[in-house]
């Protein structure tokens, strides 16, 4: 059975950092798509940072720069190191992942897997 679990959430200030920890059980985060997604009250879901099979990142547009998504497959956890956090970052933040090894991450919000969240908010 499949668990992703997330852990790191927290509330800080304009500014601040946050590491998001994704740990994996039944689950090898090792060559596989997976990616972390947002969900701010009354708003859509929306893609945040993935990692393609190969390693290979992308972010959006609007946490470019700031947010950093990385894997550690000796521990099977994902990562979202988030820098110089920002109040429209407030949300509840999910991790997600793929079952095919080597895939590129679909644009899709198309995961089999997620995590049950875990919340983020920023004060100005």
């Amino acid at each position: 059975q499949v668990q992703l679990a997330e852990s790191g959430g927290g509330s800080v200030p304009a500014g601040g950092s946050l590491r998001l920890s994704c740990a994996a059980s039944g689950y090898s985060v090792g060559n596989r798509c997976m990616g972390w997604f947002r969900q701010a009250p009354g708003k859509e879901r929306e893609g945040v940072a993935k990692i393609d099979g190969d390693g290979g990142t992308s972010y959006a547009d609007s946490v470019k720069g700031r947010f950093t998504i990385s894997k550690d497959n000796a521990k099977n956890t994902l990562y979202l190191q988030m820098n110089s956090l920002k109040p429209e970052d407030t949300a509840m933040y999910y991790c997600a992942a793929r079952i095919l090894y080597g895939e590129t991450c679909p644009r899709a919000i198309n995961y089999p897997y997620w995590g049950q969240g875990t919340q983020v908010t920023v004060s100005s």
